[in-house]
């Protein structure tokens, strides 16, 4: 790894923060600043926002096809739950509908 980012179950993390690369991924994809990044994220300091944004672009197709599969995966349980409980969340979405109606 490097002195910004590190391998931990399974995912890549900010050392010693509980603050994962995704995150300063997301903020970076979004046009953020790093110091906007840091008011999000305050336990993380400038240089470890850099050393992470520099991390990420020394191995960006990696890091982006990791994160494009984590979403996938994502996407794929959110499906599968759906399904197997299918009577609770067509109560939820009664219940959103019923808060959404005008009174």
């Amino acid at each position: 790894m490097n002195a910004y980012v590190e391998i931990r179950d399974g995912g890549y993390w900010i050392k010693g923060k509980r603050i994962s690369l995704d995150s300063v991924v997301y903020a970076f994809h979004r046009g953020q600043s790093p110091e906007s990044i840091q008011q999000s994220f305050p336990l993380l300091n400038l240089e470890e926002i850099y050393g992470a944004v520099a991390y990420y672009l020394s191995d960006r197709d990696e890091i982006d096809r990791r994160i494009s599969d984590d979403e996938n995966a994502f996407e794929e349980m959110h499906r599968e739950s759906k399904e197997r409980n299918a009577a609770i969340y067509a109560r939820i979405e009664k219940a959103r509908s019923e808060l959404a109606a005008p009174k």
